[in-house]
């Protein structure tokens, strides 16, 4: 079957296209813009060139950046499935890494947007792809969901070490003895902002307590 391969170099503002014959051979390189405008003008030139050349496999690959790679990916895997059965298409999402050592293999190439597209369909036609790309977005949701949660949680664990190192300096013995079970707790908060050490000191028992 006759293969078309897509290589797609993505960023922010823009995407950078090469469009190669499974023998090799470029067919096309342009850039789009990272909107809805740039991938339907994707689509209709995919198209137009496969139609044109007599190619029925489609293949197109982008290195796995998140959010920049995301609404393409996933427009372009719903889009193009309106035109089955006359072109069989998959989307892969590549590990960044597997490119960049599968670009090493090649002796003497530029570093610019218009190469690592060529290098992306290159990647595309020897193979060994990993699964093409399914429409899971509830999935992906809860994944993004759990991310931004574990985020949440490092990112207080980290500042309260910050924070516990910032009171040592004024409370070390709060630090040091732990008379609340919870550093952070109501109770603790309440003599970290009022209190200071002088005054815990004198400070009668009775009304430390109160």
């Amino acid at each position: 079957m006759s293969q078309m391969l897509v290589g797609i170099d993505v960023s922010m503002r823009s995407h950078h296209v090469q469009f190669m014959h499974g023998e090799g051979h470029s067919l096309a390189d342009f850039s789009v813009s990272n909107d809805i405008e740039g991938a339907n003008t994707l689509i209709q030139k995919l198209l137009k060139t496969a139609e044109k050349n007599q190619l029925t496999q489609l293949k197109i690959g982008m290195e796995s950046t998140d959010q920049y790679s995301w609404h393409l990916a996933h427009y372009l895997k719903n889009q193009l499935q309106g035109y089955a059965p006359l072109f069989q298409t998959a989307v892969f999402m590549l590990n960044a890494r597997k490119v960049a050592r599968f670009k090493k293999g090649y002796d003497t190439l530029p570093k610019n947007d218009r190469i690592d597209a060529w290098v992306i369909a290159d990647h595309l036609r020897f193979g060994r792809l990993p699964y093409d790309m399914q429409e899971t977005l509830q999935h992906e949701a809860l994944r993004r969901l759990t991310r931004t949660r574990f985020h949440m949680m490092h990112e207080i664990a980290r500042n309260k070490t910050y924070m516990s190192n910032q009171l040592f300096l004024k409370f070390s013995g709060l630090r040091q003895d732990n008379p609340f079970s919870n550093t952070f707790g109501t109770t603790s908060l309440a003599v970290i902002e009022e209190l200071d050490p002088e005054m815990i000191a004198e400070m009668p028992l009775e009304e430390l307590v109160e």
